[in-house]
């Protein structure tokens, strides 16, 4: 299973990290950490050398309750950090986290190699459309609502059952625009509660009938700290847990805030599968 960024096959049999970059001052872990090009170079250095295969950049805070931002506001935030980072790290994979299709399109143009959409194309019309004619990999998230009302979506008659819907009419609609690499990601947090992250994750595996790379993000969200009743600064060992169990339930890309312990999550799997 792979995926072509810039003409680079990327050998997806082996899961991969994609480091994440928030450029926001709210996100719910690392918002507002990064405030220079110093800090920027300097993180996405340390998760390229720790073994990120991409880097995810988020100029619009996607936690619960977010600040809704303006799409030249997100611009704004977004566009220099990749000129900058492809001045300095012009080997690097960018991803952009966005769910406007003109800041994927302003994204690739300076250099990203992805688009990594929150809403699967439904909060932007012209989503869908716009990735076909760049002709970059896709990652599609699960998500009822937007972020501001998600949390109030929560319900479901059959959760996995309407996931796997909502994926198979996605994908048939990116298809059928000639969308060659489409990657979904089931979204946890989003639309979910505690107990129905958890389900999805037991549940992980029925994804694979998708024949698509799984991205899973659990990376020190609230099912992780909540459930330990401790905060997301404190929530690296649980999430370690959690993305070991993605993994054996068939997950292709890790998205964390710490890059060198899901390396060592992948290599340890691995040599365990082995054995």
């Amino acid at each position: 299973m792979t995926i072509n960024c810039k003409g680079q096959l990327i050998d997806l049999s082996v899961p991969k990290v994609m480091g994440i970059l928030n450029l926001t001052p709210d996100s719910f872990y690392d918002g507002g950490r990064y405030k220079n090009d110093k800090d920027f170079l300097s993180q996405t250095e340390k998760m390229l050398n720790e073994g990120a295969t991409f880097i995810d950049l988020g100029a619009y805070s996607s936690r619960p309750n977010a600040t809704h931002i303006s799409e030249t506001e997100e611009l704004q935030r977004l566009l220099p950090v990749i000129e900058l980072l492809m001045d300095n790290f012009p080997e690097a994979l960018l991803s952009v986290d966005t769910f406007r299709s003109q800041v994927a399109r302003k994204g690739i143009d300076a250099g990203a190699c992805m688009i990594n959409d929150i809403s699967a194309g439904k909060l932007d019309k012209n989503m869908l459309p716009t990735i076909a004619s760049l002709k970059v990999p896709y990652v599609m998230m699960h998500m009822k609502g937007t972020p501001q009302t998600m949390q109030n979506q929560t319900q479901y008659t059959d959760m996995m059952k309407e996931i796997l819907f909502y994926f198979s009419e996605r994908i048939t609609k990116a298809r059928a625009l000639g969308i060659i690499d489409v990657i979904a990601d089931p979204g946890f947090g989003f639309s979910k509660t505690i107990a129905q992250n958890f389900e999805l994750l037991n549940n992980l595996d029925r994804l694979k009938m998708l024949e698509l790379p799984i991205l899973v993000g659990l990376s020190r969200k609230s099912l992780v700290y909540k459930t330990l009743n401790t905060s997301s600064n404190e929530a690296l060992n649980g999430t370690t847990v959690l993305n070991t169990i993605a993994l054996q339930k068939g997950a292709h890309i890790l998205r964390v805030h710490d890059v060198k312990e899901a390396v060592e999550s992948i290599r340890l799997l691995q040599q365990f599968n082995k054995a």
